[in-house]
């Protein structure tokens, strides 16, 4: 017996002798009812738009049950990638917002750093930028510029000192 696709009748019987099986395979893929019916409606829709002829009732059905397969298995693969996001999504450090004005006092003020430590004596500023940047200890910094610890310490001291009193008495500008 031959099938049509898109003929009310012929639609009609593979509907009822089909529709069970369909729903098995998705839901044993989905394991979700509500998702397992929206599957086979969409797999039924194809079927009828297609207009496909059919030799059997059998062909009818395994064409059915692959599309239903597939497109069951594209929604748990989609899930999976959603929920994948969403794990991704969790595991990002939330960092606060700032507002407008924030960021700009923000940049200003590493800006006024900036200059600052440019303007100091090459013996402070050297100290200064292992200590800050290059993230080392009075000990190693002692060792890199072959001076004593203290002599480090003291360093270190004044050119916070020096660096402070530029920005207190206005000598540093920053231009934007």
């Amino acid at each position: 017996m031959e099938i049509k696709s898109s003929e009310n009748a012929s639609f009609q019987k593979v509907y009822e002798q089909v529709f069970p099986v369909l729903m098995r395979v998705a839901y044993h893929v989905t394991y979700n009812m509500d998702v397992s019916e929206d599957i086979v409606q969409e797999a039924f829709i194809r079927f009828y738009e297609k207009n496909i002829d059919f030799k059997s009732l059998d062909e009818a059905k395994y064409w059915l049950i692959r599309v239903t397969k597939n497109l069951a298995i594209n929604v748990v693969k989609r899930k999976s990638r959603e929920k994948a996001m969403v794990d991704k999504i969790k595991k990002i450090p939330k960092t606060p917002v700032q507002n407008g004005e924030d960021v700009l006092l923000d940049s200003e003020t590493k800006e006024m750093v900036r200059v600052a430590v440019e303007k100091l004596p090459e013996k402070l500023k050297s100290v200064l930028i292992l200590k800050e940047y290059a993230d080392l200890n009075y000990k190693q910094i002692g060792l890199v510029l072959k001076i004593s610890e203290s002599n480090v310490k003291v360093r270190i001291h004044r050119a916070r000192k020096l660096m402070s009193s530029m920005i207190d008495r206005g000598e540093i500008h920053v231009s934007r």
